[in-house]
């Protein structure tokens, strides 16, 4: 069993004590043995230290992959299909599995799991997510460890979180947590690809995420997985705008988990950022974008260094079919998405409108919502 060779003072910048809630995500790699197979030994690994961890007061929350996986091996399946209807199919199969590797292996250790299947709708929705809230509070309360991974035999891409880092981000925010910990095949981020360049050195310390660090993240080469660094760099990002910190490590280290709660500086951190209100997270995170708006760098610079709302004379064109009270991304001159925002207006009013005056825009409409095509209140600076 880990024994903490000695506490910490500061466990990591902006936090002094151990963490109270600690959601923990485990990559379809982290679970798989040398014959690339999910193994019961990792699953028996993970609940040590889940053990451990909840000794010493901590409450955690497990996101887990491995249901595709867990499904290929079930019918000798080498390569991952390319048809969505297969690879739902092959959830269905692998999660009865792999549920009850868990159930079976933490029931040994004396933990109780609860499953929790999830699509983004079900995040999307704010009663659904009020639900998914309540029911996560529960079962941390009754000391029983919630089991989470995407509902992948009902996903598909308009309703699916995309991969489970951006699931256990997302998790992390609504179960309040104090630490998001990502189990991966990498030992953190590199300052390059350590696959191509021996010399290449780990970052521990990541205080923004910036487009320098964005063009170190590469991609995964698994076929049972999903994700690459670029997917732990948007969970990062999610998980930091709700004032979370981020730790990427290797999930094959020994008594990985319980260390880095004690203290440990391994792998890579991330730094959060001011905590945003929960109605501007919604609009940054649960709501998926039904379009975009492309805005002129006199609408960029008031939005983003004087905190106005969006007005139509600062917009140039529409991109994409959505109505009013969708949410929208709002793009500068450079094609990038600077904002997201819940509009007062549909596309088809808004490309009618694009470029005139609040005052004229009953005149040109022959109605009138509001002068504001997204208020700044309904609107999150990415």
């Amino acid at each position: 069993m880990f024994k903490p060779k000695g506490k910490k003072e500061i466990l990591f910048k902006g936090q002094k004590s151990i963490p109270k809630r600690v959601v923990i995500k485990i990559g379809t790699s982290v679970l798989l043995d040398d014959k690339k197979k999910i193994s019961t030994d990792m699953i028996s690994s993970i609940g040590d230290q889940v053990k451990t961890i909840q000794k010493k007061g901590v409450k955690p929350v497990i996101v887990t992959s491995g249901a595709v996986a867990c499904g290929m091996e079930m019918l000798n399946i080498k390569k991952k299909p390319k048809e969505i209807e297969k690879k739902q199919a092959l959830a269905s199969i692998g999660q009865v599995v792999l549920m009850k590797m868990y159930m079976d292996v933490f029931e040994k250790k004396g933990i109780t799991i609860g499953q929790i299947l999830l699509t983004h709708e079900d995040i999307a929705s704010k009663i659904r997510c009020l639900n998914l809230m309540n029911t996560l509070n529960a079962l941390i309360n009754m000391d029983i460890v919630p089991v989470i991974n995407e509902n992948d035999a009902l996903s598909f891409k308009e309703i699916k979180f995309g991969d489970n880092d951006n699931l256990s981000a997302l998790i992390a925010q609504i179960s309040n947590a104090d630490l998001l910990l990502l189990l991966s095949d990498v030992d953190g981020l590199y300052n390059k690809d350590p696959k191509k360049y021996p010399e290449a050195k780990i970052i521990k310390l990541v205080e923004k995420i910036d487009k320098d660090i964005e063009k170190t993240a590469g991609g995964t080469r698994s076929e049972k997985s999903i994700g690459g660094m670029v997917s732990k760099l948007e969970a990062a990002k999610k998980a930091g705008y709700y004032g979370i910190p981020t730790r990427v490590v290797k999930g094959d280290i020994k008594d990985v988990v319980p260390r880095v709660i004690a203290g440990e500086e391994i792998g890579t951190l991330f730094l959060p950022k001011v905590k945003i209100a929960r109605n501007k997270w919604w609009t940054a995170f649960a709501y998926k974008i039904k379009g975009n708006i492309d805005i002129d760098e006199g609408a960029v610079k008031a939005i983003v260094e004087r905190g106005k709302s969006l007005l139509p004379s600062g917009i140039i064109q529409i991109d994409g079919d959505f109505s009013r009270g969708d949410c929208v991304g709002l793009r500068g001159i450079n094609g990038k998405v600077i904002a997201r925002g819940i509009t007062n207006y549909s596309s088809s009013d808004i490309d009618k409108i694009k470029g005139i005056k609040s005052v004229d825009i009953e005149k040109k409409l022959g109605y009138k919502y509001t002068d504001e095509i997204i208020h700044r209140d309904n609107m999150v600076i990415l």
